[in-house]
């Protein structure tokens, strides 16, 4: 039986920077009717919980603004999106009623069931929404943790495998994900992380953007990878962060927001031709010859201008890496 065919979708957090910046109905519409425009026919959206200030963070946000998911399905639908992609979930975030609910740790054994639940309430939600993919941060960041035992890799496997059994109950599927602040690009993390974990149950979302900033080559974790990558996250990277920058106290506001001592104003940008650390049509040909399919989710995180960002990053996708794709049996 053939692959199923690659699926393109766009991150929305890109109109997101703020709180109170993406609340509108009229702003919600032209975001999606822009990136259906701009050929892509899925969203991915970030958890959150700020109640009315985030209508798309939650299944209860959900709920509380449009009376249930089936009716933010049909307003997605009105605007010629297909389905929601998937759900980037860091469960370190809180997601009760309250705004400031605290979240878990990860490495906290005693925070495995309620992991698992919040895991299993957003993929029934995202089932609901035509997605397949929960895009899960397995850690916190390298700064607070440094590099990981084998203990805690252990605790991590055993989380994030019965996590990953709590969202198949709703067909998705857990998809860890590195970004370039994280426990897991030091010593080998990641890798070791995958090896613990039952490849039935969990695999990697490749983020293109994220491991080139963290000095990993997305084409060739991609090519030693192949089987465990069920998501690929598609951005242009511009410099990197090193193992001593990551380490840095405070490095998710001093490094990833402000951008450290070298005062880098922006990490990621559109997927283009332009100087990049991130080789995209090598990688759009690796993609090929091994026959990926599911969802390519273009993300422009920190885009000062979201519109823009996405009609470049269509017009990249459909005269560059398509026609690379097509090469492959999996983007028929």
């Amino acid at each position: 039986m053939s692959p199923a065919p690659i699926r393109w979708a766009y991150a929305i957090n890109q109109w997101e920077p703020n709180i109170d910046d993406f609340v509108r109905d009229e702003d919600h519409e032209r975001a999606l009717k822009t990136i259906s425009a701009c050929g892509f026919s899925g969203i991915e959206l970030t958890a959150a919980n700020f109640m009315g200030w985030k209508p798309w963070g939650n299944p209860n946000a959900i709920t509380d603004r449009y009376g249930s998911v089936a009716a933010l399905n049909e307003r997605l639908r009105a605007c010629a999106i297909g389905a929601v992609s998937s759900w980037v979930l860091d469960v370190s975030h809180g997601f009760e009623k309250q705004i400031e609910a605290p979240g878990v740790d990860p490495l906290d054994p005693s925070a495995r069931e309620r992991i698992a639940d919040v895991s299993r309430w957003f993929a029934g939600a995202l089932q609901e929404l035509g997605g397949s993919i929960l895009v899960v941060r397995p850690v916190g960041s390298a700064w607070r943790t440094g590099s990981l035992s084998g203990e805690q890799i252990r605790v991590l496997a055993d989380t994030w495998n019965t996590a990953g059994e709590a969202a198949r109950q709703h067909e998705v599927r857990i998809a860890l994900h590195l970004d370039f602040l994280s426990a897991l690009r030091l010593d080998g993390g990641l890798e070791r992380l995958l090896d613990a974990t039952d490849p039935e149950l969990v695999g990697v979302t490749l983020d293109t953007g994220e491991l080139a900033v963290a000095g990993i080559d997305p084409v060739d974790f991609y090519r030693r990878w192949t089987e465990r990558v069920w998501h690929v996250q598609l951005k242009g990277a511009l410099e990197e962060v090193s193992d001593a920058e990551a380490l840095t106290p405070g490095a998710d506001q001093h490094v990833r927001t402000a951008g450290g001592e070298r005062a880098i104003t922006r990490w990621f940008h559109e997927p283009s031709d332009a100087e990049d650390l991130v080789d995209l049509e090598s990688l759009a040909r690796a993609l090929a010859a091994h026959d990926y399919s599911g969802w390519i989710v273009v993300e422009t995180d920190g885009s000062p201008h979201p519109a823009k960002s996405a009609m470049l990053s269509g017009w990249y996708v459909q005269r560059v890496l398509q026609p690379l794709l097509s090469e492959g049996v999996g983007a028929r």
